[in-house]
């Protein structure tokens, strides 16, 4: 329910290409509510089409009107984006500050991401009409970003936010240390048998080794990966020592 009270408005949208992409980047991340407010007559409509590819039904079911205030009169949160400081701007946050109240807003009430032109952003009055500010974290060099590419990182802190991804997590569970210890021994058998390292300093390699494997938790495949390989390499040995 609350993607589905959120919505994504253009103001002079110029180019097919970046309303296309930004159909694709709303569906990447689960919102499909998008209006045009006084697109340029000069859009490309095809060229929207075949940048929104799959995402092309957000393309057809948007919603054009004339003004700002007809796109957000029924919101209670207008989130205005702007790359320019200044006195009506210093309230500014990142969207991953506002994206925790964004989403309770969107629970129970209508809620508009405003995005202005490609050339000139949102003007004063416009800005006005933004009851919050979004100012995405840039190089002061260029702080400027394409029109879809800001879209899209608003819409990724919300999809983040909102806890709707779940992690994938590892298939197969941490090995024991029985398992890992079996292993550390062939490992040691192999690498004695091919002559790198001898018996003297045997044990202070094995301990490089246990720090090479211990930087991070080695799984029960993990494992039997690499005491396949020391079985590979030991039968390799056996080979090689045969007239």
């Amino acid at each position: 329910m609350m993607f589905e009270n959120i919505r994504i408005v253009l103001v002079g949208a110029m180019y097919g290409g970046n309303v296309g992409s930004i159909c694709r980047a709303m569906a990447n991340m689960g919102l499909s509510r998008l209006v045009l407010v006084a697109p340029a007559r000069t859009l490309n409509h095809a060229e929207a089409r075949m940048m929104a590819v799959a995402a092309d039904s957000i393309l057809e079911s948007r919603r054009e009107v004339a003004t700002l205030e007809e796109a957000v009169g029924d919101c209670s949160l207008v989130m205005g984006t702007t790359a320019r400081v200044g006195l009506y701007r210093q309230h500014a946050k990142a969207p991953r500050e506002w994206a925790p109240q964004i989403l309770e807003s969107a629970r129970s009430n209508q809620v508009a991401l405003v995005f202005g032109r490609e050339n000139s952003g949102l003007t004063n009055e416009e800005i006005a009409i933004c009851t919050n500010m979004i100012q995405i974290p840039s190089s002061p060099d260029y702080p400027s970003l394409n029109l879809a590419q800001a879209v899209m990182v608003c819409c990724y802190e919300l999809f983040v936010a909102s806890g709707v991804h779940e992690p994938l997590e590892e298939k197969t569970v941490e090995c024991l240390t029985r398992t890992r210890e079996h292993m550390f021994t062939m490992w040691r058998e192999v690498l004695l048998q091919i002559g790198f390292m001898d018996e003297e300093k045997a044990d202070h390699m094995m301990l490089g080794m246990r720090r090479i494997f211990s930087r991070a938790p080695l799984t029960e495949d993990d494992v039997r990966i690499l005491m396949g390989i020391a079985r590979q390499m030991m039968w390799k040995a056996r080979q090689a020592e045969r007239p």
